[in-house]
């Protein structure tokens, strides 16, 4: 077994398995020796199969040397947010009320990863019903940061985020509702992914916001990242709101050049009151993206923060629907802080709600007015670098929309839109912690994200680096 498989990208494991070069059952062995170090660190897993995924991985190597190949994920073993539905599986969504939960269906997402030779590792950690921003859980307890274990991991992909940056996962489906694929993305120092909203099926994915939810992957690359989007994206019979837009070539987008390529830097908003390491961590970006070729112009976004509000407004009425039930049957069952922001859902006047929803057209076409002239635009993911979990435990507390509101910031809008937006690796504090910039891009245009991506990953090694194991 060689521990240093665990450190390959996606890509590389999966070409290597595919070459007969290292096996499925000696990743997966090198995988679990490391879970086996660090979950006590993290509690990134929520469930481990560790038999049933050597189990698997003998299959797949029996059907490789046989020369049968399921697909590009042939014999490589992921482990997912813990709100993707297997059947015969139990998916807790990070709950109580869900721990028994025994899945009928299996997600449209997983099934296709599945189809393309993914092995099932266990199940990833994540926020109460996916609802927070910061990695705590009052049932299950806070995912730590693998960079500072003292640190939040950002949420609600807190599990994901925790376990890629950690390398006990080659990548992880999270999901991203007002930012939560970003946040972790960023806090942990990893490549995260919000789609396009309606680009992958949501059909088995626990719902949250039926208008703002997305699917899609962390990993260490915007390679990685594209190779996932490639197999999930699509049309999908079993959600009517799947789109049916022409899919790119998203793996070839990665070896594209900057050249020629416009990205925006905002005037304001995004690059206001920000923390000086993430200001540096802006600048230090926007020059290397230059320096490969890209022309960074300035532009003038509409109001951010009525977007930003109006994001807030639509996640809270949604999610008090879907919720309302077991608000009025288990109340008990919630953590505080979820059960507060679930219960300020149900305040939001229909008119209101509505009104927002109307206004998403026309704040879309002026946002695209507004870029028309840029193929990307670049922000923080966030305004600062991860808390600690001691200083962002607020519970149901008075503090707790405050700070939650400010390290969603930046990254609802993109959620209000409907936009893509792909979170790199792009520096670290002074104290060792990860910062992520966001590349947010047209509606349905993930291609011109990963080229970015990928071409600023070439030339930096942020997302290589890799955190130590607490002592």
């Amino acid at each position: 077994m060689s521990i240093e498989t665990a450190l390959m990208t996606l890509t590389e494991v999966a070409r290597a398995i595919a070459m007969k070069q290292v096996s499925s059952h000696e990743v997966t062995r090198a995988l679990l020796h490391r879970i086996a170090e660090w979950q006590p660190h993290l509690n990134a897993f929520m469930s481990l199969e560790s038999e049933a995924a050597l189990k698997a991985a003998d299959a797949a190597d029996a059907a490789l040397a046989k020369g049968e190949v399921r697909g590009p994920l042939h014999g490589v073993p992921l482990a997912h947010k813990d709100m993707y539905y297997d059947a015969g599986r139990v998916a807790t969504c990070g709950s109580l009320i869900r721990r028994d939960f025994v899945a009928t269906t299996t997600s449209t997402a997983l099934q296709r990863l599945k189809d393309a030779g993914q092995i099932r590792l266990g199940t990833l950690h994540l926020a109460e019903f996916a609802y927070g921003p910061t990695g705590h859980n009052s049932h299950y307890g806070p995912v730590c940061n693998p960079w500072n274990v003292a640190h939040i991991t950002g949420g609600s992909s807190s599990g994901s985020g925790s376990a890629v940056a950690a390398r006990l996962t080659y990548a992880a489906l999270g999901s991203d509702t007002g930012g939560s694929i970003r946040m972790p993305a960023h806090f942990c120092g990893v490549t995260g992914l919000k789609t396009t909203w309606s680009r992958v099926s949501r059909a088995g994915a626990m719902p949250l916001s039926q208008s703002l939810d997305t699917v899609g992957p962390l990993a260490r690359t915007a390679e990685d990242c594209a190779l996932l989007l490639a197999l999930m994206a699509g049309p999908d019979p079993e959600d009517p709101t799947a789109s049916h837009e022409p899919l790119s070539d998203y793996v070839a987008a990665t070896k594209g050049s900057l050249k020629g390529l416009k990205i925006g830097v905002p005037a304001s908003f995004y690059v206001d009151d920000l923390d000086a390491e993430v200001a540096r961590v802006l600048d230090e970006t926007i020059a290397v993206l230059k320096r490969e070729g890209a022309d960074i112009v300035k532009v003038e976004l509409p109001d951010q923060r009525q977007l930003s509000a109006a994001s807030q407004l639509v996640l809270a009425a949604e999610a008090a629907a879907f919720h309302k039930r077991w608000m009025i049957e288990r109340p008990q069952d919630y953590g505080p802080q979820v059960l507060m922001r679930l219960q300020n859902g149900l305040a939001v006047p229909a008119i209101t709600y509505l009104e927002a929803m109307r206004w998403r057209g026309p704040a879309l076409a002026a946002h695209n007015a507004a870029t028309a002239g840029v193929d990307a635009v670049i922000a923080p993911a966030s305004p600062v670098p991860a808390p600690t979990i001691a200083e962002s435990d607020v519970g149901g507390g008075p503090n707790a929309p405050a700070l939650l509101q400010r390290l969603t910031l930046f990254t609802r809008p993109v959620n209000f839109l409907g936009l893509p937006s792909l979170t790199v690796p792009s520096g670290f504090t002074k104290g060792g912690l990860p910062i992520g910039m966001q590349l947010i891009g047209r509606s349905f245009d993930e291609a011109t994200l990963l080229t970015i991506g990928a071409a600023f990953q070439r030339v930096t090694d942020y997302h290589d680096r890799v955190p130590k194991l607490p002592s």
